[in-house]
């Protein structure tokens, strides 16, 4: 189940990637072709067509972050590593990453310690106030061993909601 919801992220994620964030950056080049091609004595235009470029640009931003949390790019092209470093410069709460990866991962592997870490992260910003998440990463005896603390409230309670559920049924998915 978990590997059919993963292969339906990375579809989602490719076409957002593919098509309309493409469509997007299209946009935002003719809008910037035509500011520049407007007359000084037309300001108001030229302001209004810089409104639009800002708003297409918000949008593909918001856009491009949604995508990144289907299933990044990141993550199939380099790897486990990589991706972490970017959900610890992306985490608005600062982490401590010790990742000890040589090499590639099953992509089950990979994929499920990355959706662990981007919720734990989630939860640490937005439920348990946390100031500070510390992660560990090493691969042991064949073994992915991932640990993720934070110094926050604490009291994390899979019946009231369904992120700790996810994370759940992907481990076991996996064994």
């Amino acid at each position: 189940m978990a590997a059919v919801a993963d292969q339906a992220r990375r579809r989602i994620e490719r076409n957002l990637h593919d098509g309309v964030q493409q469509q997007l950056v299209a946009l935002i080049l003719e809008v910037g072709d035509a500011e520049a091609n407007i007359p000084s004595e037309m300001p108001e235009l030229a302001q209004s067509l810089s409104t639009v470029k800002q708003g297409l640009t918000g949008v593909l931003d918001d856009l491009r972050d949604i995508s990144r949390g289907l299933h990044p790019a990141i993550l199939s092209e380099i790897g486990l590593q990589p991706a972490l470093n970017g959900l610890v410069r992306r985490s608005p709460v600062p982490v401590e990453l010790n990742a000890h990866l040589d090499g590639r991962l099953p992509e089950p592997a990979e994929v499920a310690a990355y959706y662990i870490v981007s919720e734990s992260l989630t939860n640490a910003a937005k439920h348990a106030h946390a100031s500070r998440v510390h992660i560990d990463v090493a691969v042991r005896d064949g073994w992915l061993h991932l640990s993720v603390a934070d110094d926050g409230a604490g009291g994390a309670d899979p019946a009231r909601g369904s992120g700790l559920v996810g994370l759940t049924d992907r481990v076991d998915a996996m064994g």
